[in-house]
């Protein structure tokens, strides 16, 4: 009896496990742990020692459905995202991503590629208030849900007996993924209001470590009280900020303004230039710091009550001695330290409380939106979207202009962050990059020519393109840029995925299994599109979005095309046609590291084993 000669090894047919991979990771770091390949969590615990707390009482976080959530997080998809070009702008040439669809599955579609390297997240998610929606997420089939239920947002009311468990898991699955995007240097914004800051909190400490906390922000996003509010005008929302490693992260510090350098003056001369006076005392406690000094003009000053000297008198009259002390034009006032604007930080320490004439209000927000998209499109969305200025904010406390950041906002509504960053890379010269990701929900008015939230996200974008187009139109760039400007993006849709799925509903009959075998003579799904197909093995073998796709001219007899991730530095060839010649294949000289990928019909036993010696080979 022979061995059966090698076909090479399958393309993957879902998204990575996320289950399995951490497991993996387990086993990496507690080999001992494991027995007939379970985890035996009392030799765990014993390797763990005294970290590991079994205590019947100990702090945790839960909540109705947290298992579920979590279950919907390790299920695989199957799905796939289709290019649509007919939507896009300039789509073999941007680096910009618009995905249309249900975040989750986008999410779980684009951690092979993308895990470890976006720079920034931004989302605006739902706030819970009762009459915005709550993704309908099934964890035993979430494609099925997307796919026949887009029409189902529902409200959340509070009379509903889960309120805030269904909204944390909602968000529970999407978070952890966001995690696993960041960098180790990246950093996410969540912005939220009173309803369920407290939650998000709670559920982001368990996600991304408590001492991952940065900070909370607090964004006045009007400009006038409400006079018809039941208790309190509610003039801002938070946006709470943590970091994939909150020892190491720092944010950049914002550009030094007129107003900030107008503060400093040089009354007395001094040769080290401009100067502003700095408070010498403080309510911290201070051992040496109750003393009494007396001024050139023979006054005497105490720290006084409840306050203590900064130094201690040696390094107070060093400082005197040094100039650097302020008595006052007289020598007779309270003194105060000399802070050098050429010895302090060349810009701006950035602030927790965000006030609308620095980065705008809702107002400014809508008006805004109404410059690029109809009124009668937007209304579904007034109410929530973002001005440009506060994100572009974020922008600059959390990218580089010139670093090529991936930036994403899957709660993308009506892309105002796509916006913010071409406004940003514009005005700086940078080459950040965006993907927006946003569910197709349903406008309320079936005949508006935009029919979906993800539409006027497009829309939008299309005409801030187009506008910064005509603005440039004969003018010089002077950035020094490396590459032209990015003004273009790319539209991606959720789908089905092109491979034919086993139906395990189809009974278990001998003739209605034979019948299923018989279909996967070709595991391609009636009416697949190369393109199509293309994306999805590119996707799943964990090519980012923007990998280039050419046909490889010196194959004569087959259609092969070369598939690069220029991000990556990774390729693979594909050939789609039904026979694959290798005498065909020549031209490509193919090596043991070349990834070749062909369709599991095209290759009877005799050439597939003979294309496995050459390269790595996987079949469809």
């Amino acid at each position: 009896m022979t061995d059966a000669k090698p076909r090479g090894e399958p393309v993957p047919k879902e998204t990575p496990d996320l289950l399995a991979e951490e497991i993996e990771q387990l086993r990496q770091i507690f080999p001992q742990a494991f027995t007939e390949g379970k985890i035996d969590f009392e030799k765990l615990g014993a390797a763990l020692g005294d970290q590991a707390d079994d205590r019947p009482e100990r702090y945790s976080f839960s909540w109705a459905g947290k298992r579920d959530a979590i279950r919907l997080l390790q299920t695989p998809s199957r799905a796939t995202l289709v290019p649509v070009k007919d939507e896009s702008v300039n789509f073999d040439a941007t680096e910009n991503l618009f995905v249309e669809g249900d975040n989750l599955e986008v999410l779980k579609l684009l951690y092979k590629a993308y895990c470890g390297r976006v720079k920034m997240i931004y989302i605006d998610p739902p706030y819970n208030t009762g009459n915005d929606f709550v993704y309908p997420d099934n964890y035993a089939d979430p494609l099925k849900t997307y796919l026949e239920l887009t029409q189902q947002i529902t409200s959340n009311p509070e009379t509903g007996g889960r309120y805030h468990s269904a909204w944390l898991s909602m968000m529970y699955p999407r978070l952890f993924l966001a995690r696993q995007l960041l960098r180790e240097d990246g950093v996410i914004f969540v912005s939220i209001d009173d309803n369920e800051v407290h939650n998000l909190r709670m559920v982001m400490n368990e996600i991304f470590g408590e001492e991952n906390f940065i900070t909370t922000i607090i964004w006045q996003k009007v400009y006038a009280p409400k006079n018809t509010a039941r208790h309190f005008s509610e003039d801002h929302d938070f946006v709470i900020v943590y970091a994939r490693n909150g020892l190491t992260w720092r944010p950049t510090l914002l550009p030094r303004t007129p107003e900030a350098d107008a503060r400093y003056e040089n009354p007395d001369n001094d040769p080290r230039g401009l100067w502003k006076p700095s408070d010498l005392t403080a309510r911290n406690y201070y051992s040496q710091g109750r003393y009494e000094v007396t001024s050139p003009s023979g006054k005497k000053f105490k720290s006084g009550m409840g306050r203590y000297w900064r130094s201690s008198p040696e390094k107070f009259w060093e400082l005197d001695r040094d100039n650097r002390i302020w008595w006052g034009p007289n020598g007779d006032n309270m003194p105060a330290l000399k802070r050098f604007l050429s010895e302090v930080q060349q810009g701006i320490v950035p602030q927790t409380l965000w006030l609308y004439r620095d980065v705008g209000h809702t107002q400014d927000a809508k008006k805004e939106l109404l410059d690029y998209v109809r009124f009668s499109e937007t209304e579904n969305v007034l109410n929530t979207v973002k001005p440009s200025r506060f994100l572009q904010k974020m922008l600059q406390l959390a990218t580089k202009p010139r670093s090529a950041d991936i930036v994403i906002d899957f709660f993308a509504g009506s892309a105002p962050l796509g916006h913010a960053v071409l406004k940003q890379n514009h005005e700086d010269g940078g080459n950040r990059r965006f993907v927006c990701v946003q569910f197709p929900e349903p406008l309320p008015r079936p005949e508006a020519i935009l029919k979906t939230i993800a539409d006027i996200g497009k829309e939008r974008i299309r005409h801030v393109i187009a506008k910064m187009k005509k603005e440039s139109a004969g003018k010089l760039d002077l950035k020094d840029r490396e590459a032209p400007e990015d003004l273009g993006f790319k539209v991606f849709k959720l789908a089905e995925s092109n491979y034919k799925q086993w139906n395990v509903q189809a009974g278990g009959s001998p003739d209605a299994y034979a019948t299923q075998v018989g279909m996967f003579a070709d595991s391609l799904v009636d009416g697949w599109k190369p393109e199509n197909v293309i994306y999805e093995v590119a996707i799943k073998e964990g090519y980012g979005l923007n990998c280039r796709v050419e046909s490889v001219a010196s194959v004569k007899k087959n259609t092969v095309y070369l598939v690069t991730d220029p991000d990556k530095e990774q390729s693979f060839y594909i050939c789609l046609d039904g026979k694959v010649r290798l005498d065909a294949l020549k031209p490509l000289e193919l090596k043991r590291d070349n990834l070749f990928v062909c369709r599991d019909r095209a290759l009877d036993d005799d050439a597939a084993a003979n294309l496995a010696l050459q390269c790595r080979l996987k079949t469809l």
